[in-house]
């Protein structure tokens, strides 16, 4: 049977990191699926490569190559140790029927080397767009768009870039837990926020380049009698470059169980992504999460949120602007806010991430089903 396989992932997101896109689809996916999730590796001082290995969640193995190669991810030093440390911890696991799943291009050399029943390319981001970004991604994942089976990307953007460049290019837009975040309408929030006083503005996710500090501190400057909240990791960024104001309190990274908590403590959920290069394919997963909160949201007029949902959130550009918006979805009246709430609901009851990974397994199948179709054709011509 084409489900008879295991799933095989090289990520350059850490699965204990930020719980995202990749968690939620291989941890509902493992249901039916074993899944070895490889991570970039770390460097260490030991002198011989090693695994460090966890299951945070059940049918999920998540690897962690420790070497002392100091180089970038993925690197070819670095694919040099990992060709056959995979290949022995595939096989010492009794892994032999598998599909590859790649979120990042620059573990082709690695992923090349194996053999796979089908690959796929879960596009869930530009990363040749991010700050850091190695100066080979692009070759590579040209390389990777030409070999993959099939390839999923994270929005509409995303789509419209890569659909000539691959035969077999769906669109799957990140979705929702919708239940995990109603609970921010129910349940006590966390004791670092609870005596902060309102109004509260909220964001939470990671703090990088996407982000617009530039406005994030005309916001907290404009208004000193709301409160400021950022919940995430700063990363690839100096955290000495954040604004800093009374009213505006970083709270760093949280768990995935944690959120609600936070966000049922806010009158208005905030996406101040600044518009350039890094965010120009970005398609959050936390508006359908604000969503379920059924809180007034307002956005800076990325694409993959303004032109879907640009009836539902308050967007706005400029700085100044950013703040009118908020004023509105502070202030706006009841019925106004009911309307919007009543379509929040009705982009919900057509989404999730179980009805996602439904979809996605289809087409897996199929492109297993095709591989070997292949195979048995090459074999008897």
């Amino acid at each position: 049977m084409a489900s008879d396989y295991s799933i095989v992932v090289f990520s350059h997101l850490r699965w204990d990191f930020v719980f995202q896109r990749p968690q939620h689809l291989l941890s509902r996916l493992a249901a039916r699926h074993p899944v070895v999730f490889i991570e970039e590796p770390i460097l260490t001082e030991e002198p011989a490569p090693s695994w460090e290995l966890s299951t945070p969640v059940d049918n999920v193995l998540v690897c962690r190559l420790r070497t002392n190669v100091d180089s970038g991810p993925f690197s070819d030093a670095q694919a040099e140790i990992m060709v056959p440390m995979v290949k022995d911890l595939l096989g010492s696991r009794g892994i032999s029927d598998y599909v590859l799943w790649l979120y990042t291009p620059m573990a082709l050399p690695v992923a090349r080397t194996l053999r796979p029943l089908a690959v796929v390319f879960d596009c869930m981001d530009e990363l040749s767009a991010f700050r850091l970004a190695p100066p080979e991604l692009l070759q590579r994942e040209s390389q990777l768009l030409d070999w993959a089976d099939v390839v999923f990307t994270g929005g509409p953007s995303l789509y419209e870039a890569k659909k000539y460049r691959n035969a077999n290019v769906h669109c799957f837009p990140s979705s929702v837990d919708a239940a995990h975040f109603a609970q921010a309408r129910s349940i006590p929030e966390p004791n670092e926020q609870r005596d902060l006083p309102h109004p509260r503005l909220g964001f939470y996710g990671v703090v990088d380049e996407r982000l617009d500090l530039e406005l994030l501190d005309y916001l907290a400057g404009s208004h000193h009698d709301w409160e400021i909240v950022i919940v995430g990791p700063v990363v690839k960024i100096d955290p000495s470059t954040l604004p800093q104001h009374p009213n505006l309190h970083y709270f760093g990274q949280r768990t995935y169980n944690e959120l609600p908590a936070f966000l049922g403590g806010w009158n208005v959920c905030l996406l101040p992504f600044a518009l350039n290069e890094s965010t120009k394919f970005i398609s959050p997963t936390k508006i359908l999460e604000y969503m379920a909160a059924e809180l007034p949201i307002v956005s800076t007029p990325i694409t993959d949120v303004a032109r879907p949902y640009g009836q539902i959130v308050y967007l706005a550009n400029k700085p100044a602007e950013f703040v009118a918006a908020c004023e509105r979805a502070l202030t706006d009246s009841t019925d106004e806010k009911a309307r919007r709430i009543a379509d929040m609901r009705d982009v919900l009851a057509h989404t999730s991430w179980d009805t996602t990974v439904q979809s996605m397994e289809r087409l897996i199948d199929k492109a297993v089903e095709t591989h070997k179709g292949s195979q048995v054709a090459s074999l008897t011509s």
